[in-house]
């Protein structure tokens, strides 16, 4: 595996098969141009190996931890317990109950040990990436102006929508959304 240096975020992930959701935070870092690593490991299964993945990591200079899980969803708060860098949980999916059993878990920290909780899934890993970009920016102007044109096109996308809706109708703009779906 190739060592990265100077990071700023790190990603864990609990299980290989977060790696497609948890995808959307690297594609945000990547956009923002924050160096940031993924390594899978399980707060349950290899927790010697999640520690040693915390230790490494901040040796890296990461400041900020993104972690996945799904179910009993153990990591963020495990990691939350062994750094006083800000954690940001994000709660999979499951087969079950939908994603909502890691959601309770990872809100229901102790007080003195807070994981900032994001969706379930995609829009939360996303949100995560977000969220990691904006802790960052405290400290980096540039960052920060890097956010600010973010939402701006944002924005702009949302009244682009809404001109396009005006004067298309909504028959014909659901339909056009249904063809841009394929």
């Amino acid at each position: 595996m190739e060592k990265l240096k100077n990071i700023q975020v790190a990603i864990i992930v609990g299980s290989d098969s977060d790696l497609a959701s948890i995808s959307a935070a690297s594609r945000v870092l990547d956009d923002f141009a924050i160096p940031f690593r993924i390594n899978v490991a399980s707060a349950h299964r290899t927790p010697a190996k999640v520690k040693a993945v915390i230790r490494e990591a901040e040796n890296q200079g990461a400041e900020v931890f993104i972690c996945a899980a799904g179910m009993a969803a153990a990591l963020p708060g495990i990691v939350a317990a062994e750094t006083v860098n800000p954690v940001i949980g994000v709660p999979m999916e499951g087969k079950s109950l939908a994603g909502m059993d890691a959601l309770f878990s990872i809100v229901q920290m102790p007080a003195g040990i807070p994981v900032a909780a994001v969706a379930i899934g995609k829009a939360g890993a996303h949100n995560a990436g977000v969220l990691a970009a904006q802790i960052l920016a405290v400290k980096d102007p540039s960052l920060k102006k890097k956010l600010e044109r973010y939402r701006e096109k944002l924005a702009s996308s949302v009244s682009e929508k809404d001109t396009r809706l005006q004067e298309m109708g909504l028959e014909k703009y659901i339909e056009m959304q249904k063809k841009e779906a394929k």
